[in-house]
């Protein structure tokens, strides 16, 4: 097969929401929108729920049914979008908690959904979804009638320990929501590792769980491995891939394997550095990344195994986005649909 192979490994992604409930004092959810980013929400979930997860997190009202479909009744479900125009039937029907960002939400839920369990989502400074301090203030004797179920905040640079907008976001969600008697949240996975005054009553992890950045303590839940189609042998002098960016310095064996930017490794990597491994032999990727096709330097290699591996346990997910200037999110998030996915534990 010419299929690049994914490796998930659920065993993982349990062991990294349990170490990160262990450094909470209250709820720990888990956080699984972008279909689980991107390793298959479904799967994450009923994992998940299997370990204790009792709430989870998602994007959109349509990624909330997926979700319940595969968990089943009985964990929470929360949808960061709230309650949009459309989503009234969903909501009911699939036991969705809207977390309501804006008068216009309380009112459509109100009307359309009286009784039915939600959030409200405040504004502490990212300038993103939720309702700021003045909004907040002519409408939470209303909203508090109808017995919201949490109140949250989203912290914008908590990847940073100690960056002063944490504290100062910290200070405002505070002043908003001080003596209320309702569940509270703040933290996600930077949040949650930032400690205890951050955490409330309910932590929500999501890249944490899945391997990436801040948590360094993560076991790797993504390895990927890349089928070799070709070897050739190229003399002093020659070029290799798109625009002739790169020219052999010495005769070479270059590699051809099989993934590309549309399969989420994405163009950028090509002039970041990254390796692919034989074993724990790095090779180096050479020339442009293309959309299907990856060139390595396999010259020191005795024997070119049939796969190279690229996300592995050393270069992971956040090396890979380094080199290419992004983050762990957007590749983890970008894995297309061609791999051959494989399912451990």
């Amino acid at each position: 097969m010419s299929t690049a192979k994914l490796t998930i490994d659920l065993d993982a992604l349990v062991t990294n929401w349990r170490s990160l409930d262990a450094k909470t004092n209250c709820e720990t959810a888990a956080v699984v929108k972008a279909n689980g980013y991107g390793i298959d929400a479904g799967r994450a979930g009923k994992a998940l729920a299997a370990a204790g997860a009792r709430n989870f997190f998602v994007a959109a009202a349509e990624e909330g049914i997926a979700l319940r479909r595969a968990i089943g009744e009985g964990p929470g479900i929360s949808v960061f979008s709230g309650h949009m125009a459309g989503d009234t039937k969903l909501l009911k029907e699939f036991q969705l908690t809207p977390m309501l960002n804006s008068l216009d939400q309380l009112l459509r839920h109100f009307e359309a959904l009286p009784g039915h369990p939600f959030g409200i989502q405040l504004d502490t400074g990212m300038n993103r979804l939720g309702m700021e301090a003045g909004e907040w203030a002519a409408v939470a004797e209303i909203a508090l009638s109808q017995r919201p179920v949490l109140l949250m905040s989203h912290l914008a640079c908590a990847d940073e320990p100690d960056h002063p907008m944490n504290a100062q976001q910290l200070k405002v969600f505070h002043e908003l929501t001080d003596g209320i008697e309702v569940p509270r949240s703040l933290a996600a996975t930077g949040g949650l590792l930032l400690g205890q005054k951050y955490h409330f009553d309910l932590c929500r992890p999501g890249i944490g769980l899945y391997g990436g950045a801040p948590f360094t303590e993560a076991m790797p839940v993504v390895t990927v491995d890349l089928p070799v189609i070709q070897v050739r042998d190229v003399v002093e002098g020659e070029t290799v891939g798109y625009s002739n960016t790169w020219t052999a310095k010495r005769p070479s064996r270059i590699a051809t394997v099989a993934a590309g930017y549309a399969d989420g490794l994405i163009r950028a990597m090509g002039s970041g550095g990254i390796q692919a491994f034989a074993g724990q032999t790095p090779c180096p990727i050479v020339g442009r990344v293309s959309m299907d096709l990856i060139t390595v330097d396999v010259t020191d290699l005795e024997v070119v195994p049939d796969t190279l591996g690229l996300l592995t346990e050393t270069q992971t997910v956040d090396v890979v986005a380094e080199a290419a200037g992004t983050i762990g999110y957007e590749i983890l998030t970008s894995l297309g649909q061609r791999y051959a996915r494989t399912y451990k534990g």
